[in-house]
């Protein structure tokens, strides 16, 4: 396959207010080093990533660039721009940088890989494997099969109905689309935000996106159960024993 430009975009505008604590979450401590060190670590050692667009809150701009990415080296983040009040508007915000031209190489061709700051186990085998799906389908996503029955509730709590498990997936990221593509898809989640809200429309991930606005399938590519997402105490325990091979 012939190579194409990737950007990736790291979220990591999150208040922490989950995890108990008045600092957010992407700068606490996971294995001596802040959180969110551990994912664009990954973007930087990758062969797949060239560049980032790194998203966090705007009152932490300045100090993301001092004590992160200037004090660890990841000269990958060409961009740190600020979040929104929802996932979605901050992915909209890394999005417009792209289009913008505010990178020093252009991508109007390539893939965008969109990823959480607070997934520190981001691997090249994964990378690699995203790639390769987003290029032979045009859009792909992380995710691992349900080890669990899940139950779908109505508004008293009572359950309702118990989907197959063999076919329901936990979604993780990244999540890899052609650039055209998402950023297509995000224009018109912005101009139809309005409406969207007042059916009660609820987007939750970049998938979802495309799947609205675009009618266009995404596929699904088999990660690991490893790759989790720190958002709780508990998390943060079991990204500990993770980390130490555990």
């Amino acid at each position: 396959m012939r190579r194409k430009r990737c950007t990736a975009v790291v979220l990591a505008a999150g208040s922490g207010s989950r995890m108990g604590s008045s600092v957010p979450k992407q700068f606490l401590e996971l294995g001596g080093r802040p959180l969110i060190c551990h994912a664009l670590e990954a973007v930087q050692r990758s062969a797949i990533l060239d560049d980032c667009i790194l998203v966090t809150g705007a009152a932490d701009i300045s100090y993301m660039r001092r004590e992160i990415v200037e004090k660890y080296g990841f000269s990958k983040v060409e961009v740190i721009t600020a979040g929104g009040g929802e996932r979605y508007e901050s992915v909209a915000h890394a999005l417009g940088a792209l289009e913008n031209g505010e990178m020093r190489m252009p991508n109007q061709d390539g893939y965008v890989f969109i990823h959480d700051g607070a997934r520190p186990f981001l691997t090249e085998k994964l990378l690699e494997d995203t790639y390769a799906a987003a290029y032979a389908y045009g859009a792909c996503v992380a995710a691992v099969p349900s080890k669990d029955t899940v139950k779908l509730a109505d508004g008293e709590g009572y359950a309702v109905q118990t989907p197959n498990r063999d076919s329901v997936w936990m979604v993780q990221t990244p999540q890899v689309f052609e650039t055209p593509l998402i950023c297509e898809a995000y224009r018109r989640l912005m101009a139809q935000l309005p409406l969207l809200r007042q059916q009660g429309i609820q987007i939750t991930d970049d998938a979802m996106v495309l799947e609205t606005m675009l009618r266009r399938r995404v596929k699904l590519v088999p990660s690991s159960y490893g790759n989790i997402k720190v958002t709780t105490p508990e998390d943060m325990g079991i990204a500990e024993v993770l980390l130490r091979g555990g």
